[in-house]
């Protein structure tokens, strides 16, 4: 016989490859097929060990869901717990009683029916309608409480996502893969943990109920409890290798998932309703979100397509089974080897327990999926922030006594080759209103982030009273500051609501909101207003007002001014502003400020110019320096972009 390389297919549809030159040439069928065999088992054993190491390593995630829905609902699941066990007995309480009432009926119809036959045969009858009965009453009951534990879930889960995201870093936030990650959390959060809860209380419900099936068929012959668990294995296997493969495509389509809902935010909102219609983008838009539904219509179809042929094929090896066993009852009957009411019982009971099997299987499946998709909100729910309180905090000062000082600061931002600051140096004197003017990317807006602690710089430090900002805790910094934003938000809630959110632990009554609106030259804006300070701003509810960009800004501004924090910062406030607008404020802002630091960033010299201190920043490093007199004096990069303002004003 020739030499060679045999190659099957094997378990995992993979090239089982069997090299018969070892055996020579007097190399036998019988041998060729023992050693076949034994790799093929060699390799189904390997493919089941990898699924089920696959299983048990999410394993923990399962302990944490449960101990999830264990904090949202306590009591619930306790009820939920006992009402499991019961729906689990109830089925093996019917076979019997089905048993009973078939046998029963085949004596009374053999020797004569008669009241002392028929009444116990009546009490039969109602106790199995009082089974059914008490199934549907539990059955609805839990139904019940399933939706109360599903909505306490809920809830807790949007408490713990919520917090995380307050607690990260700024820097996530500007972190395409934290959208990725908060996204896989979000998109399944609120249904997973209910649905693995769901899961595994049928598994526990079904378990039950299948071992007492199994011992009421092993009287029959104990190979029928094993036939139930072979003719149900395929489709354990089908599950396994699906809920895996869903998952990885899920996992690698995240970015295109969000790519479409980003399409979707664009059609469908005010933000962009404008541009899209002006510069007639809606069919641009709408294209690309059908291009990407297709693509990811298409994969999920075909793997779909791939698991119903998978699930076909082993529904067809159950029923084969299923036949057999059967087929080997009826015989038995025949044979006069057990009675009908035995039957009965028998087609009962290997039913019900190849539908509990198969719904066992199903549901350690689906607990396996869930336990997947599960991992991703527990792995967000572990992101540690980087800029977080000290273990010793120093006692934060209730002032700015003496001066800010940022000592020799390189920073760059995550994932960026490019430095922003590079051994800066910078002091800001108390009681002093500082303008830092700059091109666009100079990096203004960066030294509000640091001294905000949004981001902690790489080397050196920042210093408020000779304290490192790092030494203080970080909610008592932040109470030191009050900030206006380049973008800041529009809340879509009441004018005094608006203002009233700059200080949330001041409540603020309406004398001191009415005194931050004049300060920032809302006042007449609100007057202006159908129900003035209780005006509904923004037109996402009904009777909502909308503002004009620079109305919002003067909403804004308020609420920064309501804070009487020691510190203030402005980033470009008055960046929607005309210029009489302007004018305005700023000496409003300028009376306001008395006795305060503020940090004004701008872009507007004439904002500038009222600065007690200017300094003028690019690439990250201060270039000049002085008050606007002595900088024009110097009729260096300030005096001429000055010059060049004022010819365009």
């Amino acid at each position: 016989m020739a030499k060679g390389t045999l190659s099957l297919v094997g378990f995992s549809n993979e090239s089982l490859n069997v090299n018969i030159s070892s055996y020579g040439d007097t190399i036998t069928v019988n041998n060729l097929f023992n050693t076949v065999k034994q790799q093929i088992s060699m390799q189904k054993f390997s493919f089941l060990k990898q699924k089920l190491k696959s299983g048990f390593s999410q394993l923990p995630y399962l302990v944490k869901a449960f101990n999830l829905v264990w904090q949202a609902a306590k009591k619930w699941t306790v009820i939920w717990a006992i009402l499991l066990i019961i729906q689990g007995l109830l089925p093996v309480a019917t076979v019997y009683l089905t048993r009973q009432i078939v046998d029963s009926l085949v004596a009374a119809l053999n020797v004569g029916v008669s009241q002392e036959k028929v009444i116990p045969i009546l009490v039969l009858v109602a106790l199995m309608g009082g089974v059914l009965l008490l199934t549907q009453v539990l059955g609805s009951f839990l139904s019940w409480v399933r939706v109360v534990q599903s909505e306490l879930v809920k809830d807790y889960i949007s408490y713990l996502i919520h917090k995380k995201s307050l607690e990260v870093d700024f820097a996530f936030y500007e972190s395409a893969e934290y959208y990725d990650r908060l996204h896989r959390a979000r998109q399944d959060a609120f249904f997973r943990p209910t649905a693995l809860l769901e899961n595994s209380g049928s598994l526990v419900q079904n378990g039950i109920t299948l071992i007492a099936m199994a011992a009421v068929l092993t009287q029959f012959g104990v190979w029928i409890p094993a036939a139930l668990l072979i003719s149900t294995l395929p489709a354990f296997v089908v599950i396994l290798n699906y809920s895996k493969q869903n998952y990885n495509w899920w996992l690698k389509t995240t970015a295109d998932e969000r790519r479409s809902w980003y399409y979707y935010y664009l059609l469908t909102e005010k933000d962009s309703a404008a541009e899209l219609r002006i510069f007639e983008l809606g069919d641009y838009f709408q294209s690309a979100y059908q291009s990407l539904r297709r693509k990811l219509r298409a994969e999920k179809v075909n793997l779909a397509k791939n698991e119903s042929l998978a699930n076909l094929g082993a529904g067809a090896i159950a029923l084969l089974i299923t036949a057999f066993a059967l087929t080997w009852m009826v015989w038995q009957v025949l044979q006069k080897r057990v009675t009908l009411g035995d039957l009965a019982l028998f087609y009962q009971a290997f039913n019900q327990g190849q539908t509990l099997m198969r719904s066992l299987l199903q549901n350690l499946g689906q607990v396996y999926s869930n336990m997947l998709f599960l991992g991703n909100l527990f792995e967000f729910l572990e992101l540690a922030p980087q800029v977080i309180d000290p273990p010793t905090p120093r006692l934060a000062p209730k002032n700015l006594n003496q001066e800010i000082k940022f000592e020799n600061i390189s920073f760059w931002y995550p994932g960026s080759q490019k430095t922003a600051l590079e051994n800066f140096n910078l002091t800001i004197p108390s009681g002093k209103i500082v303008a830092i003017v700059g091109a666009n990317g100079a990096g203004k807006s960066t030294l509000l982030k640091l001294l905000c602690r949004l981001y902690d710089p790489q080397q050196g430090k920042i210093t408020w009273d000779g304290i490192d900002l790092r030494d203080l805790p970080i909610q008592n910094l932040r109470r030191l500051i009050t900030v206006l934003f380049q973008q800041p938000v529009d809340y879509n809630a009441s004018v005094a609501e608006n203002i009233a959110l700059g200080d949330l632990l001041a409540t603020a009554k309406l004398p001191e909101i009415t005194n931050a609106a004049e300060a920032a030259g809302a006042a007449e804006i609100i007057d202006r207003l159908p129900e003035n300070y209780n005006t509904l701003l923004g037109k996402l509810f009904a009777g909502g007002v909308e503002l004009s960009g620079g109305e919002w800004q003067r909403i804004a501004l308020a609420r920064a001014f309501l804070r009487q924090a020691p510190l203030i910062i402005l980033d470009e406030p008055t960046s929607a502003m005309d210029s009489w607008a302007e004018a305005d404020w700023l000496e409003r802002f300028c009376h306001l400020a008395k006795g305060r630091t503020a940090i004004i960033i701008t872009h507007r010299f004439t904002i500038a110019r009222r600065a007690d201190i200017i300094h003028v920043m690019s690439d990250g490093e201060i270039v000049e320096t002085g008050c606007h007199d002595e900088l024009l004096a110097l009729g260096c990069r300030y005096a001429q972009s000055w010059k060049s303002q004022m010819q365009v004003n």
